[in-house]
Protein backbone atom coordinates (compact mmCIF):
# COMPACT_ATOMS: atom_id res chain seq x y z
CA UNK A 1 0.00 0.00 0.00
CA UNK A 2 2.78 2.74 0.91
CA UNK A 3 4.01 2.09 -3.10
CA UNK A 4 0.41 3.21 -4.53
CA UNK A 5 0.45 6.24 -2.03
CA UNK A 6 3.92 7.08 -3.16
CA UNK A 7 2.78 6.74 -6.62
CA UNK A 8 0.10 8.93 -6.55
CA UNK A 9 2.29 11.69 -4.75
CA UNK A 10 4.76 11.43 -7.45
CA UNK A 11 1.45 11.41 -9.99
CA UNK A 12 -0.18 14.53 -8.10
CA UNK A 13 3.20 16.12 -8.27
CA UNK A 14 3.93 15.71 -11.85
CA UNK A 15 0.13 16.88 -12.54
CA UNK A 16 1.07 19.76 -10.82
CA UNK A 17 4.36 20.43 -12.15
CA UNK A 18 2.93 20.11 -15.40
CA UNK A 19 -0.20 22.52 -14.63
CA UNK A 20 2.70 25.27 -13.86
CA UNK A 21 4.71 24.70 -16.82
CA UNK A 22 1.84 25.06 -19.69
CA UNK A 23 1.02 28.33 -17.40
CA UNK A 24 4.39 29.19 -17.99
CA UNK A 25 4.39 28.30 -21.63
CA UNK A 26 1.40 30.21 -22.38
CA UNK A 27 2.05 33.27 -20.91
CA UNK A 28 5.49 33.40 -22.44
CA UNK A 29 3.54 32.86 -25.98
CA UNK A 30 1.47 35.46 -25.15
CA UNK A 31 4.11 38.11 -24.25
CA UNK A 32 5.67 37.40 -27.05
CA UNK A 33 2.55 37.70 -29.03
CA UNK A 34 1.51 41.26 -27.01
CA UNK A 35 5.24 42.37 -28.09
CA UNK A 36 4.61 41.41 -31.76
CA UNK A 37 1.53 43.19 -31.93
CA UNK A 38 1.78 46.89 -32.17
CA UNK A 39 2.49 47.54 -35.32
CA UNK A 40 3.29 44.58 -37.05
CA UNK A 41 7.28 45.22 -37.60
CA UNK A 42 8.19 44.57 -34.43
CA UNK A 43 10.80 42.08 -32.85
CA UNK A 44 9.81 40.73 -29.13
CA UNK A 45 13.11 41.23 -27.30
CA UNK A 46 15.39 39.13 -26.55
CA UNK A 47 15.09 37.62 -23.10
CA UNK A 48 10.97 37.43 -23.93
CA UNK A 49 12.03 34.68 -26.67
CA UNK A 50 14.77 33.44 -24.20
CA UNK A 51 12.25 32.74 -21.88
CA UNK A 52 9.47 31.73 -24.07
CA UNK A 53 12.47 29.15 -25.14
CA UNK A 54 13.04 28.01 -21.64
CA UNK A 55 8.98 27.17 -21.20
CA UNK A 56 9.00 25.37 -24.25
CA UNK A 57 12.36 23.07 -23.04
CA UNK A 58 10.46 22.57 -19.58
CA UNK A 59 7.12 21.62 -20.87
CA UNK A 60 9.46 19.05 -23.39
CA UNK A 61 10.60 17.43 -20.31
CA UNK A 62 7.38 17.34 -18.93
CA UNK A 63 5.60 15.63 -21.52
CA UNK A 64 8.66 12.83 -21.53
CA UNK A 65 8.07 12.66 -17.82
CA UNK A 66 4.63 11.73 -18.23
CA UNK A 67 5.29 9.54 -21.23
CA UNK A 68 7.60 7.48 -19.08
CA UNK A 69 4.58 7.31 -16.30
CA UNK A 70 2.34 6.25 -18.77
CA UNK A 71 4.72 3.54 -19.66
CA UNK A 72 5.26 2.25 -16.42
CA UNK A 73 1.49 2.24 -15.92
CA UNK A 74 0.76 0.38 -18.98
CA UNK A 75 3.69 -2.26 -18.73
CA UNK A 76 1.90 -3.11 -15.43
CA UNK A 77 5.23 -1.48 -13.22
CA UNK A 78 2.48 0.54 -11.47
CA UNK A 79 -0.10 -0.64 -9.56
Amino acid sequence: MDKRRAWREQEQQLVERWNAATQRYSEAQAEVARQRLPLGEGAPSEECVRSEEAARIELETMRKQVARMKVEFSTGKRY
